[in-house]
């Protein structure tokens, strides 16, 4: 079970189907306002997210603390494999992010621990991933802005360990990665809204995906491994559509797509031939 301690208004949304989440002091998430919220005078802030993707690395707790003045600010306690935060709105600066397993309390010691820089505007995902005797951490950019109408726009992040390349291409023929190798990320391609199918090909594996991509969203589709040697991907919103969108922005949530978001998983592993929706 993932929980949330509070320091800043977040809430936290399974990225696993089969998790069941905690919110502990926190406002219903219709109203934690997203980057959509951010109006030009919060020029001060930034939107940071992050997310669990090392397979054999058992659960954790997180704390991201302020550099200057040593202050946590956010806390989640108990994040496993394939959990992803919503965003949480940081001041601009610089922050140490630190791993621990989960319920040690051994902050002098993390498992993992790492700097990040929020610059104003700015929202990243911080991801840690790898297998545990070489676990790293990155943070990527996130684009947030508004698709055509009519579309969706999707990026790639490789984040599986059975393979050291991962080919990823639509049934239709469309090259979404070649040759990706773990920690690398596609840039954001806009594709017309509906269901897409992936074929996921690495060195002796492979699998296919389909993933529904509404009108309007954004999304970072992360290629994961499943519980029995195969691949999937795991679809995480990065900003869906908005009936009003306050100065640009779009309405952003955490784990799975939201707002009816359905992932059909095929082949063996984790899931397969389960229908999520959301």
């Amino acid at each position: 079970m993932l929980m949330i301690r509070r320091h800043i208004r977040v809430a936290l949304i399974a990225a696993i189907g089969a998790v069941t989440l905690s919110i502990a002091a926190v406002a219903p998430a219709s109203a934690i306002p997203g980057p959509a919220a951010v109006s030009a005078a919060e020029g001060s802030t930034g939107w940071v997210r992050l997310g669990h993707f090392s397979p054999d690395t058992k659960q954790v707790d997180v704390r991201v603390t302020a550099l200057r003045g040593g202050s946590t600010v956010l806390e989640l306690a108990g994040v496993g494999y394939g959990d992803v935060s919503p965003y949480a709105q940081l001041g601009t600066g610089s922050y140490t992010v630190a791993m621990v397993a989960a319920g040690s309390n051994s902050w002098a010691d993390p498992v993992l621990s790492a700097r990040l820089t929020v610059d104003a505007g700015s929202a990243s995902t911080l991801a840690a991933y790898g297998p545990s005797r070489d676990l790293r951490v990155r943070a990527f950019t996130d684009d947030l802005s508004a698709p055509a109408a009519g579309s969706a726009r999707i990026r790639l992040i490789q984040a599986s360990t059975l393979t050291d390349v991962v080919d990823v291409r639509t049934t239709t023929g469309v090259s979404i990665a070649q040759g990706a190798r773990a920690g690398s990320v596609t840039p954001y391609t806009e594709v017309p809204a509906g269901p897409w199918t992936f074929e996921l090909t690495g060195d002796g594996v492979a699998d296919t995906a389909t993933v529904d991509a509404p009108s309007g969203s954004v999304a970072t589709l992360f290629v994961l491994d499943t519980a029995d040697g195969g691949l999937t991907i795991l679809p995480v919103l990065d900003s869906a559509a908005a009936a009003v969108t306050p100065d640009g922005g779009v309405q952003t949530g955490g784990g799975w797509l939201a707002h009816a978001q359905t992932v059909t998983r095929t082949g063996a592993g984790l899931g397969a031939g389960a229908v999520y929706a959301v």
